[in-house]
């Protein structure tokens, strides 16, 4: 058994698809890892422990408001990574 922050895969999966759709955040690695670094600590983990745990934390994923929660985090971090870039210029 392998104890897993689902969490983790779901900020992963979900970042590039944010980030295509805004042309104002940079999307450098460091950048890309300050945003999800953000977004974790700003968001409950999600631990899973079985294939049953996983599934039903994959159905939880496609409810609205978790996909709000994304967002709305994505665009905070993205908001504070931006004021204070951590990247070489």
């Amino acid at each position: 058994m392998l104890l897993k922050n689902y969490m983790e895969d779901a900020v992963k999966n979900s970042l590039d698809k944010f980030l295509s759709e805004r042309e104002d955040i940079c999307k450098c690695e460091r950048c890309k890892l300050d945003i999800t670094a953000y977004a974790l600590n700003h968001l409950p983990p999600k631990y899973v422990v079985t294939d049953i745990g996983h599934t039903y934390t994959r159905l939880a994923e496609m409810e609205q408001q978790f996909s709000t929660n994304l967002i709305v985090v994505f665009s905070r971090a993205a908001d504070q990574i931006a004021k204070n870039p951590r990247h070489k210029v």
